[in-house]
């Protein structure tokens, strides 16, 4: 493996109930790139007529939610009273804070036909300056952010700094999060003002510094490397990292936290009922035993 790549993640496949995904983040030797902590590939998962994603009421702090799909529609609710259509190309970023719920599921009309979902879920840790903020939701429609052309690459800046560009996404830590989308035998550039960064093939794959990097795969970039990266054939290619966090994280379930002592507190306050209700969606996930 060239010097310029620290270590190659394949992910695990995750059953989720209504589907599978691929889980790349966490991982045994690479618990975050940059605020990046989670980082789950999601299908393409196809449903037939009356099927769809349903995942109930649940909550989460310490942590930035955002999801980003490249096919079909996810309908987030949550406990401020929100209720926005994620669709492919926009960006949907829930800050938990001292803690928020939300569901995600699949919309009546998307219901009553096939449909296929396709994207990805990330989360960000917060700083420790702001683990214990209020909650807040904001959705970056797909025309407000980035979208340009680098020496024949098509990219798009989702959130963070890159190429003098920055995209109106409220971060809350030095970030950088791109979609790329390269034509076979396409040289991609990537920025190396960020400290910690990681490429994840979505489909196609990459040669960084002559070494295969092969579909459905994230190469953990090494700090300060300038690696040349090319596409072996047409790819879509997520860019994700930042400026190293400010201490460790622990992740248990849907909670983030730099001190434990926070875990506890929020496992017994989902316990107790404790977590604000989502209008108008009653049910919800209990917490892990």
């Amino acid at each position: 493996m060239p010097d310029s790549i620290s270590l190659m993640i394949e992910p695990r496949p995750t059953d989720l109930g209504d589907f599978e995904v691929r889980r790349v983040l966490p991982y045994a030797k690479q618990r975050m790139v940059g605020p990046f902590i989670f980082f789950d590939h999601m299908g393409p998962a196809d449903f037939p007529p009356g099927k769809g994603i349903d995942v109930r009421p649940h909550p989460h702090i310490g942590l930035a939610t955002v999801t980003y799909l490249f096919e079909g529609e996810i309908i987030h609710r949550d406990s401020l009273g929100c209720e926005q259509a994620i669709r492919p190309g926009a960006v949907n970023w829930m800050t938990a804070g001292h803690g928020i719920v939300h569901s995600e599921r699949t919309g009546d009309e998307e219901r009553a036909k096939a449909s296929t979902v396709h994207g990805i879920q990330a989360w960000v840790a917060l700083p420790k300056s702001h683990e214990k903020t209020d909650p807040d939701f904001k959705h970056h429609p797909r025309e407000s952010l980035p979208e340009f052309d680098e020496g024949g690459v098509c990219m798009k800046l989702l959130a963070g700094e890159a190429f003098g560009k920055r995209a109106d996404v409220d971060v809350l830590w030095p970030t950088i999060y791109m979609d790329i989308q390269a034509g076979e035998g396409c040289r991609i550039a990537i920025p190396d003002e960020h400290e910690e960064r990681a490429l994840y093939v979505v489909s196609g794959g990459l040669e960084i510094d002559g070494a295969t990097v092969k579909e459905h795969t994230m190469a953990v970039l090494t700090p300060g490397s300038k690696p040349e990266v090319v596409s072996t054939a047409e790819s879509r290619v997520m860019l994700c990292g930042g400026a190293k966090m400010d201490g460790p994280r622990t992740i248990w379930w849907n909670f983030v936290a730099s001190d434990k002592d926070l875990l506890e507190q929020a496992k017994a306050d989902w316990k107790a009922g404790k977590f604000p209700k989502v209008p108008g969606d009653d049910e919800f996930i209990p917490l892990p035993e």
